[in-house]
Parts: C-alpha cells; sequence; structure tokens
C-alpha cells in the first residue's frame, strides 16, 4: 500500500515497484482508510509519507495513519518514505510502529531492498513464532506485575463473563486475549478479532452482526457477521472505546440477553460468543463526558484486567529483547548491549511500549553487521525520553503530552496551530464543507470559523 499525495512519486513508485508487489495507492488518510475497508486482504508492507492533505507541510496526518494502519492489521510493516526526515519525526514515527524510515528522494533499488527484507521478518513473525501460551512467550517476564497479570489470566479464562482488557497502545492487550481464549474450554472454537476503530458506523455494524442482501448499497449478497462466526468461540473487540454510541446500544443487547439482528433482517439471531474487549482510552472518563455509555461500562468492566506499560515492568525488557532476538534469528544479526547502553533502557520510558522495544530489536539488527551497541548508537534509535519517575506523576492520558514535549523543536504555538488545524478540518468533512453546520459543531460563530478556515489554507464551500 503507498499513500502520497504526490501523483508523480506515486506513478513512478507504482512502475518500479509494480514488477515485484501488487501495489495499491492513495493519496491522503481518508483514501487510505477507505481502500483498505474495500480490500478483500490487507496489504503486508505499507509505504506512507508523513506530510499528507489537509496539511503536507506538517507530519500530523501521516502520525495519525501509521497508528490507523496498525489498527487495521497490528502484523503490518509501515515503512514511511518523507522529505519530513528530521530526527524528532523519525524517531517518533518509529515509536507509533513503522518499521522504518527512507528519506525523501530514494534509490529505487534501495527501496526493494527494504521492502523485502520487512517480507521476510514478517515471515519469521508467522512461522517461528511459538504458540502463545500463559507464561511461556507472550506474557514473558519476571516482574511481580507480570506475576499478577498471569494469575488474572488463569482467572478468568474460564468464566462466561465479558473482561475488559485496559492499557497502553503497545503494551500487548491482544495478546492477552488470545491467552484468555487459549487457557479456556472454548479454546477449540474461534477467536476472532475486529478493531473497532478501523471501520465506519454503518461498516463496524455490518462487520458485528452480518447483512442481507441489498440491505444497503454494495450489499450484493447476504454476509454473516462476526457474531455468527465465532460461535462457541471468542470475539476480541480492540480499541472498544472508539464504538461510535448508536451502535453501543446494540452492543450491550448482546451482552445482556446475546440477541443481535443482522442489518436488513427483522428475524432476531443469538449469539453464544464470549466477549472480550480492549481500550486504550479512559473509559470511565469517555463515561463523565457522554462519549461511552455508562450501561455498557459497566457491563464490559465486571471482569477487568490492566497490561501494564513496559517502563513499569523493570527490567523484563531484556528478557523481552532476548525473545525477539531468538523470533528473528536468520533474518537479523545478534547484537549485545554494553553496560553503558543498558543502563540507557533501564531509564527509558519505551513511550511506544512492546512493540517499539521488538521495532528498536529489528532495527539496530538490521543496520548493524557488528553485533556491539554503546550508548551512541542506541540513542540514535530512541525517541527523546521523558524520565519515568517524572511520567509516573502524570496522568489522565497525559503521558502522550509529556513525551511530545521531549521531542525536539517542540513549539507550543505550532503543536497548538495544529491541534486547531485538525479539529476544524474534521468538523469540515463531517459537515461536508458547510461552514455553518462546522461552525456549530466547534461551538464557534460562522464569521470566526471563516477567518480560521482562511488563514489555515484549509478551503471552504459555500452553505448551500
Amino acid at each position: 500500500m503507498l499513500v502520497d499525495d504526490d501523483p508523480l512519486v506515486v506513478d513512478s513508485l507504482s512502475f518500479v515497484l509494480g514488477a515485484d508487489f501488487d501495489v495499491h495507492t492513495a493519496n491522503s488518510r481518508r483514501a487510505a482508510k477507505k481502500l483498505l475497508q474495500g480490500l478483500s486482504k490487507m496489504p503486508s508492507l505499507a509505504l506512507i509519507d508523513l506530510g499528507l492533505p489537509p496539511d503536507p507541510h506538517a507530519p500530523d496526518e501521516g502520525f495519525v495513519l501509521i497508528a490507523e494502519l496498525l489498527a487495521f492489521n497490528h502484523s503490518m510493516k509501515i515503512l514511511v518514505l518523507s522529505g519530513q526526515s528530521d530526527r524528532g519525526n523519525i524517531q517518533h514515527a518509529l515509536t507509533l510502529g513503522a518499521v522504518d524510515f527512507v528519506p525523501k528522494p530514494c534509490d529505487a533499488d534501495l527501496l526493494r531492498t527494504r521492502l523485502n527484507h520487512q517480507l521476510l521478518i514478517l515471515d519469521a513473525e508467522q512461522s517461528d513464532a511459538a504458540p502463545f501460551g500463559v507464561g511461556e512467550d507472550v506474557l514473558l517476564g519476571d516482574s511481580p506485575v507480570m506475576q499478577a497479570l498471569r494469575d488474572s489470566v488463569k482467572q478468568f479464562a474460564n468464566t462466561p463473563f465479558p473482561v475488559l482488557i485496559e492499557g497502553e497502545s503497545g503494551c500487548g492487550k491482544e495478546l492477552v486475549a488470545q491467552c484468555l481464549h487459549r487457557e479456556s474450554d472454548r479454546a477449540d472454537e474461534p477467536l476472532l478479532t475486529i478493531n473497532c476503530a478501523a471501520f465506519t458506523a454503518d461498516l463496524l455494524e455490518a462487520q458485528l452482526f452480518g447483512h442481507a442482501k441489498g440491505a444497503y448499497t454494495g450489499a450484493e449478497q447476504a454476509r454473516p457477521g462476526f457474531f455468527e462466526d465465532a460461535t462457541d468461540g471468542t470475539l476480541f473487540l480492540d480499541e472498544v472505546g472508539e464504538m461510535p454510541l448508536e451502535l453501543q446500544t446494540k452492543f450491550l443487547r448482546v451482552l445482556e440477553n446475546g440477541e443481535y439482528y443482522p442489518l436488513g433482517e427483522t428475524r432476531a439471531r443469538h449469539s453464544n460468543a464470549r466477549i472480550v474487549a480492549a481500550t486504550n482510552r479512559d473509559l470511565r472518563e469517555a463515561v463523565r463526558t457522554g462519549a461511552f455509555r455508562p450501561d455498557l461500562f459497566h457491563r464490559l468492566s465486571v471482569l477487568s484486567i490492566s497490561v501494564p506499560p513496559l517502563r513499569g515492568r523493570g527490567r523484563d525488557w531484556q528478557l523481552l529483547l532476548k525473545h525477539f532476538q531468538s523470533i528473528y534469528a536468520g533474518t537479523i544479526k545478534s547484537f549485545t548491549l554494553d553496560t553503558a547502553a543498558e543502563a540507557l533502557l533501564d531509564d527509558y520510558s519505551f513511550p511506544g511500549n512492546v512493540r517499539e522495544l521488538r521495532n528498536i530489536v529489528i532495527r539496530m539488527g538490521a543496520r548493524y553487521p557488528d553485533g556491539k551497541f554503546g550508548v551512541d548508537k542506541l540513542s540514535a534509535e530512541l525517541e527523546p525520553d521523558v524520565a519515568p519517575s517524572k511520567l509516573s506523576t502524570i496522568g489522565g492520558g497525559d503521558e502522550q503530552i509529556a513525551a511530545r514535549l521531549g521531542r525536539p523543536g517542540f513549539q507550543l504555538d505550532e503543536e497548538v496551530a495544529s491541534l486547531e488545524r485538525r479539529f476544524i478540518s474534521v468538523a469540515l468533512s463531517i459537515s461536508d464543507g458547510n461552514l455553518s453546520k462546522a461552525a456549530r459543531l466547534l461551538g464557534v460563530n460562522r464569521t470566526t470559523l471563516y477567518a480560521k478556515v482562511s488563514r489555515l489554507g484549509l478551503g471552504e464551500n459555500s452553505d448551500d
């Protein structure tokens, strides 16, 4: 998947890479999401630019796209191809989950080599990774919080009630869900995963409940939903906090009595699937602000598991580092860290959690053939950091703000302007460019919004 708003780049790379890859293209984050929703098979690789509309001179859209692509397919290998290649942008993209950063302009042969290398790594992950199991591979760790996590998995595995898994992005919530399934008496039944942040409300409803033929435009034949396909197995809803409010009521009905209605049908169906949900949002705050139904939250959170961030797991990073090296043995070089480099990781806050550590292992093993690493090489792979002791005093989701404050070149005015631009862009998108409607969404008058749109160069439509 190639995402770039420059037609010349898209055409030339499609031609150059077309001999070795099936290339799907999009020119914006929105177009990329629409493309993925229409594909029957998810791409294994993504090559994206950071500077995308509506503001191609800033990296924000590209950063958001990285997270969204991983929401569609957590195993997708995302490579950034961008001219916005200052150190802060590179490190932040890698922390979010990108596996490589290639500055523009780029040699075509080098790009092809890096893409093929990521396919080798993907093969290693899919074929060499050992089966998931409590206390063995995915839930590695000697820290007390990991022992408590393993105990919770064993305790909740065989209960029929929903389980809510809470934790930051990249900390391993989906792996905990897999362990819950494998340790349960449903282990021989299907385990199906759907990411609630990856679909629009209508598409998510169709994915969950299925639809009749002709239920909506494009529904050429009836299809079962995830609740039906899961049968007596487990249905894992990732990022459940992103589920639209209008769909939460229907989801609550399934939790309460197992009933649901496929789109376009009037006959109720029944689901026996066990529900496991996960979120990186503070659902209690979402309930307070009206973004999440309180009755659904209380129904989901009767049993809850908190997955600790990597920075709160002591020296577990050492076990995980060796684990990832064993998985990728044969595709990347093995390496060791000197004492100073180990001390640097001891104090690092790992804003991207376990996913970030995995990508660090891949990049270091691929880039440096000598096998020995000190602070200089390691620090080049890490995002500018805020001390863990300081992060632990910050709550309410403000850890991400703290991490951004550590990035080089941070300017408050630029951050505020970027946030304002994003809010206005979303409001204009929701209202189809109608300034009056967008102004009502934003809580400002039309004249004020018109001035902001003109200043930010976002363009506007009429109020017709």
